[in-house]
């Protein structure tokens, strides 16, 4: 087997633990981690689907730690403004 073929192969993996991460998600996750998605309509769940298969291991890791608040950006930026603020 090429490194072509393996490189293929392991992205079939992820696209396939993505695919069935996202429905388990959209179905119970959504709306534990995000209060604005809780109760949202099938349509808004389905339009959240590919992104959710896409970034499977970021969602993963918020809704095991119970994270109801999306995460506080800590870059130079934000602290430049938050020392001119002081």
């Amino acid at each position: 087997m090429t490194i072509a073929e393996w490189i293929v192969y392991l992205a079939m993996i992820y696209a396939a633990v993505g695919v069935l991460f996202a429905i388990a998600f959209i179905a119970f996750g959504a709306g534990r981690i995000d209060a604005a998605a809780k109760g949202s309509p099938l349509a808004f769940r389905l339009l959240i689907l590919p992104g959710a298969a896409a970034l499977w291991p970021v969602l993963l890791k918020r809704w095991l730690r119970g994270s109801t608040q999306p995460p506080v950006k800590n870059n130079p930026h934000r602290r430049a403004f938050q020392e001119g603020m002081q």
